[in-house]
């Protein structure tokens, strides 16, 4: 009888565990507008270094907002604003060169309006827009991926939804061309984002 009881209680232990899980788990995003969460978005950068071996560095403030309609994605927009004084390559001389590199004294941000959203697959599309990057406004094109949209599972905590994307831009398409070392580098740089937002 008491093994009996034991297990019920074990089965029952289960099953309120799974349900406060699922409580938790992803679902159908909602429609909204979502705060770019500065904490957990970041933007990192890929560049060939003499042929030889990939650099990288990171982005790490990044504001803005996203208006999300997950029936139409299509009618959804996006803004974002980086901020150029805020790189980390784990090189502190290098973080220093590139905040002048980038001219971030004269503009100190960077910014992308999307100007079209497409849909690729059932988690997937592009987002196209204008990127001002260093006082020079070019079109880019973002290759999309939904990750999910949840509850968190801390009390009064905001519903979250979650995307990567990616790009490639050209240095020389944004006059980043003037440092003795610029030829050492690629033109090509890839973009690799990650971008958590709040439901205001």
């Amino acid at each position: 009888m008491r093994a009996k009881f034991a297990k019920l209680v074990y089965i029952a232990t289960l099953v309120l565990i799974a349900g406060s899980l699922s409580a938790f788990g992803p679902v159908d995003a909602k429609k909204g507008i979502y705060k770019i969460d500065p904490s957990h978005t970041q933007i990192v950068f890929e560049i060939q270094h003499m042929g030889l071996s990939n650099f990288f560095g990171r982005f790490s403030k990044v504001s803005g907002q996203l208006v999300f309609d997950p029936a139409a994605p299509e009618s959804s927009s996006l803004q974002a604003d980086v901020d150029m004084t805020a790189i980390d390559t784990h090189v502190d001389e290098l973080d220093k060169v590139l905040v002048d590199f980038f001219k971030a004294g004269k503009f100190p941000t960077a910014a992308f309006r999307a100007t079209g959203i497409s849909r690729t697959g059932d988690n997937t599309g592009t987002v196209t827009g204008d990127l001002t990057l260093a006082g020079v406004t070019k079109p880019v094109t973002l290759n999309v991926t939904f990750k999910g949209a949840r509850n968190p599972p801390i009390p009064f905590q905001p519903y979250r939804i979650g995307f990567d994307a990616t790009a490639t831009i050209r240095r020389a398409d944004f006059g980043l061309t003037n440092a003795i070392w610029s030829g050492m580098v690629g033109d090509d740089v890839t973009l690799l984002i990650e971008m958590e937002g709040e439901l205001q």
